[in-house]
């Protein structure tokens, strides 16, 4: 894809599933890229999977914690010498149930490291380098948040968050910086897994490309929406979902 070798991009939530996948096609289209977790030693098998040192940085913190996104963008703009893109694929779900049943302090947890760690993130971006150079966002939303999401709803209300603020972004930040959302439907991935494991085929029946999603997929559709092949998009949630909201499957 154009543009993307020599680049620099921050990923966040990316020791694995979708996170992992966006960093590795984007290491496979020439950029370096410094991913986060949680989890040091999970992040360290990241890193290693990547190619190593020369092609990526792990810091393992809280993806809501400001200091830690401070740390991230101060460290990547001093070992790599820039930070061109951002990927914001950090998120929670710790509440399943009705919204009645809800757990408000889990609605705030979930607000917190979906939606403002997001912005949280570009604005720190933005202040040490694409303020001045310019770049490239991509926010990774869900299908739960652009239809109904039963049972998972605020999960889905921040993911909806996301596409607004991903459009408000876009506006506020042009021309220097474009701002676009994926919106997956079921990956395979940990964080998913009670949504297929052991149920697979049954999960796949209504998607009529017939399987589920793999974090390259979404990796792949990242990477394009950050290349200078997607230069006058900006503002747009690409859904990638396998046809499945065209049927009303989950």
């Amino acid at each position: 894809m154009r543009g993307l070798a020599g680049k620099v991009a921050v990923v966040t939530g990316a020791s694995r599933g979708i996170g992992l996948g966006v960093a590795r096609r984007l290491v496979e289209e020439g950029a370096r890229v410094v991913v986060t977790a949680r989890k040091p030693d999970a992040l360290a098998e990241a890193v290693a999977s990547l190619g190593g040192s020369e092609h990526a940085l792990g810091i393992a913190g809280n993806a809501a914690d400001p200091a830690h996104r401070e740390e991230v963008v101060a460290a990547t703009v001093e070992t790599f010498g820039s930070l061109d893109l951002l990927v914001n694929n950090t998120g929670v779900n710790p509440a399943f149930g009705p919204l009645m049943d809800l757990d408000l302090d889990a609605a705030r947890k979930i607000m917190d490291v979906n939606v403002v760690a997001a912005v949280g993130w570009v604005q720190a971006a933005h202040r040490a380098w694409m303020g001045e150079h310019g770049g490239a966002v991509v926010n990774v939303s869900s299908v739960s948040g652009v239809r109904p999401a039963p049972f998972i709803s605020m999960y889905g209300a921040s993911k909806a968050a996301l596409v607004s603020l991903t459009e408000t972004l876009a506006q506020e930040l042009a021309p220097g910086v474009r701002v676009n959302a994926v919106a997956p439907a079921v990956v395979k991935t940990r964080f998913a897994e009670a949504l297929y494991l052991g149920r697979e085929e049954e999960a796949a029946a209504s998607y009529p490309l017939g399987r589920l999603g793999e974090p390259e997929d979404v990796g792949a559709l990242v990477a394009f929406l950050l290349s200078d092949d997607a230069s006058w998009v900006t503002g747009q949630t690409v859904v990638a979902d396998g046809g499945v909201t065209l049927t009303g499957g989950v």
